[in-house]
C-alpha cells in the first residue's frame, strides 16, 4: 500500500572553485537509493552556507555558466581595492559579495520527482554557485517526500 514518506540526506560536495558549477550528476549518484523507490515526489536541497547558492539553469552550454559568474561579478562588485565599500569585511575582499551573490539567486531548490527520476526540463540541470576564493567543503541537507513506487 503506498503512503507518503520522508527522508533527510545529509550531502557533501565536492571542492569547487570559485564559479558556476553543474552538480545534476553528483547530487543523483548520492541520492540514486532513496530516489529509485519514490513514485511521485519532491526533493528540495538545502545549501547550509550563506556564501554560495543553488539555481536551476541551463545543463548544455558551459558558456551560460561562465557568463553567469561574469555577470554576477559585475552586478556585485569585489571590494580588491580596499576602498571600504562594504562595512563587513574581516574574511577577505570576496566575502560580503558572496553574501550578497547567495541573497540574490538563493540556498535552495525543489524539483519534482517521478518515477524514481528527477522531473528536470530538457535543458535544466542543478548549479551550484561557489562565490569566494578558496575551495571549501559545501554541505547540502536533501528532503525527500513522496509517494512509494
Amino acid at each position: 500500500m503506498p503512503g507518503t514518506t520522508y527522508t533527510q540526506h545529509a550531502l557533501t560536495l565536492p571542492s569547487y572553485p570559485r564559479g558556476s558549477h553543474l552538480i545534476t550528476s553528483d547530487i543523483t549518484s548520492q541520492l540514486s537509493t532513496p530516489l529509485k523507490d519514490v513514485k511521485v515526489g519532491l526533493l528540495h536541497l538545502f545549501l547550509q552556507h550563506t556564501s554560495c547558492a543553488m539555481s536551476l539553469n541551463e545543463n548544455w552550454d558551459s558558456d551560460v555558466r561562465k557568463d553567469m559568474s561574469d555577470s554576477l561579478d559585475k552586478i556585485v562588485v569585489e571590494d580588491k581595492a580596499g576602498k571600504g565599500i562594504y562595512r563587513h569585511d574581516a574574511e577577505g575582499s570576496d566575502d560580503m559579495p558572496a553574501h550578497i551573490k547567495s541573497s540574490l539567486i538563493g540556498a535552495s531548490v525543489s524539483i519534482p520527482i517521478t518515477d524514481g527520476r528527477l522531473a528536470l526540463g530538457t535543458w535544466q540541470g542543478i548549479w551550484f554557485l561557489e562565490f569566494r576564493d578558496g575551495k571549501h567543503r559545501r554541505k547540502v541537507m536533501a528532503t525527500i517526500q513522496g509517494e512509494k513506487a
